[in-house]
């Protein structure tokens, strides 16, 4: 750590807080205080009409700029000015009471490098939460992450947390509003980060609460659906996929009986539609999926595996074999159609299999050629970093030689 850091940075956003914001950093200050650590209280004024700014200096924080409105503009601003080993987060409306870190120090020392607050897990004093958020909302949206992500948290959206630095610069965090809490979670998630949580008081707030619950809740979801490969594209897909394929395979000899109701052509219709369209589905989590782990540092074991013994040519050949299967019965069809003097089609049920299975084997082929596209920059780079290490190797052997 250089003279000009700390051990800790207080990061607190601020938009016209100007009712709590002195007692807020005066908090920070007492809880830094307490610890026995160095630290800063930093606020991020993000576009203040009233005193909020000249409040806090005049406590004693060091008060930075941030003209991209969002709650998540003012953390990234602030994480990025921090100058702490461990960064503390929450909120200026006096919420959150920063006096005791303690609990949150222990757990950064003993190897967990992001730390949640947990309103559940302490005490929520009244009036602090609304009725909806606190038994509804909160809970769903906490419940959906931990589904979604593997975790085990209580509390998703809890503003008062502690991370450290590099570790948040490591995660890459991009959201600018709202969805900048959750994005913190599910990113430690997908990149391992040791995880930890902490029981603590929730107050009423000082001032006009700026959530919006619909609204808020709405994008939370779809934040959480985006980041989610998984859950958004594969599971339904696989699902929609299998429905499709359970239909059109029995039928695929003529009409079929299911619980004394006879399916025709018409549903074997639906479910070829059901197959090509579920398949879509599943590449494009399987795109997804690829991008995230090539591009934005995801880790996905299952995925990384099959890299090691799946290769373009291993689905051109799937690919190939299908669409060769699907064509070769559309083929037998039309020649006993024109062996029988091209009358009246009588074999539409296996020619609706034929065409299903050629548009998978053609999907499944040109999919193939889009994965390894996507992983063309990575392998460019691979070899850029080999031509690099090949001068500096040889100048390695050349002093050894001289050396020997």
């Amino acid at each position: 750590m250089s003279a000009n850091d700390f051990e800790i940075s207080v990061v607190i956003p601020c938009l016209n807080e100007e009712t709590g914001i002195a007692e807020v950093v005066g908090w920070a200050w007492e809880g830094i205080e307490r610890s026995g650590r160095t630290g800063e209280v930093l606020v991020v004024d993000n576009g203040s009409t009233d005193r909020s700014a000249e409040l806090a200096e005049q406590a004693g924080a060091r008060v930075v700029h941030e003209s991209r409105r969002g709650y998540g503009s003012a953390y990234l601003r602030g994480i990025a000015e921090a100058r702490g080993h461990y960064i503390f987060m929450g909120d200026a409306d006096g919420t959150y009471d920063f006096r005791d870190l303690e609990p949150f120090l222990e757990q950064l020392d003993d190897g967990k490098e992001f730390v949640l607050g947990s309103r559940y897990r302490g005490k929520i004093h009244e009036g602090a939460m609304p009725w909806m958020h606190r038994w509804i909302g909160n809970p769903i949206l906490t419940r959906i992450l931990n589904l979604f992500f593997g975790l085990k948290v209580s509390d998703a959206y809890c503003g008062m947390r502690a991370i450290d630095r590099t570790t948040a610069q490591r995660l890459g965090l991009q959201a600018t509003g709202m969805e900048f809490a959750l994005e913190m979670s599910l990113k430690a998630a997908k990149r391992n980060v040791p995880m930890g949580e902490v029981p603590i008081d929730y107050y009423a707030r000082a001032g006009d609460s700026k959530l919006h619950t619909w609204r808020d809740g709405w994008r939370s979801l779809r934040f959480m659906l985006i980041h989610s490969a998984t859950f958004l594209f594969l599971i339904p897909g696989l699902v929609i996929l299998f429905l499709g394929l359970l239909i059109l395979v029995p039928m695929s000899s003529g009409p079929i009986t299911v619980y004394g109701v006879t399916l025709h052509i018409h549903t074997m219709i639906v479910a070829s539609t059901a197959t090509l369209v579920g398949a879509q589905i599943v590449q494009l989590g399987v795109f997804a999926r690829t991008y995230a782990v090539l591009y934005m540092g995801d880790e996905d074991r299952l995925l990384q595996t099959l890299w090691k013994h799946v290769r373009l040519e291993h689905g051109l050949l799937l690919g190939g074999a299908l669409a060769l299967a699907g064509f070769g019965i559309l083929l037998g069809i039309f020649v006993d159609w024109a062996t029988n003097g091209f009358g009246a089609l009588s074999r539409e049920y296996l020619a609706i299999l034929g065409l299903t299975l050629a548009g998978l084997g053609v999907q499944i082929a040109f999919a193939s050629f889009f994965l390894s596209v996507l992983a063309l920059p990575t392998e460019a780079g691979a070899a850029r970093e080999a031509e690099r290490a090949r001068p500096q190797e040889a100048a390695v052997a050349v002093g050894q030689r001289a050396v020997d």
